[in-house]
């Protein structure tokens, strides 16, 4: 019974083996050429103008978990495309029940206004 976990522990450690040395390799041999720009802080593109400590607006944060949310769905929507003969009629409903769903779900997001920058 364990025998037949080996090949995916072998698996697993050759794989964290292999990323492990190619990181120190990349470290070791990797240009270094730091400069004052390259070692500031950066996000999205921005300039930091402020303490990593202060307040966002909610907004940051209710887009972020929209955006998750909405891309979860969709990544349903794969497995039923693969599958997509296999089931029939019934898994035709089901998918445009579950995309109108989504479709209110969005219009929803919309017309509170959750998307919009101020």
């Amino acid at each position: 019974m364990m025998n037949s976990y080996i090949p995916i522990v072998v698996t697993i450690v050759i794989g964290l083996g292999f990323g492990m040395i190619m990181l120190k390799l990349s470290e070791w041999l990797g240009p270094r050429r730091p400069t004052r720009e390259k070692l500031t802080t950066y996000e999205s593109g921005m300039e930091p103008i402020s303490s990593a400590r202060d307040r966002h607006s909610i907004k940051f944060y209710l887009v972020a978990m929209l955006f998750i949310l909405f891309d979860i769905e969709i990544v349903f929507m794969y497995p039923w495309a693969v599958s997509f003969q296999k089931l029939a009629v019934q898994g035709f409903v089901a998918m445009i029940l579950f995309m109108v769903l989504l479709f209110a779900g969005f219009i929803y997001v919309l017309k509170k206004g959750a998307l919009k920058w101020e």
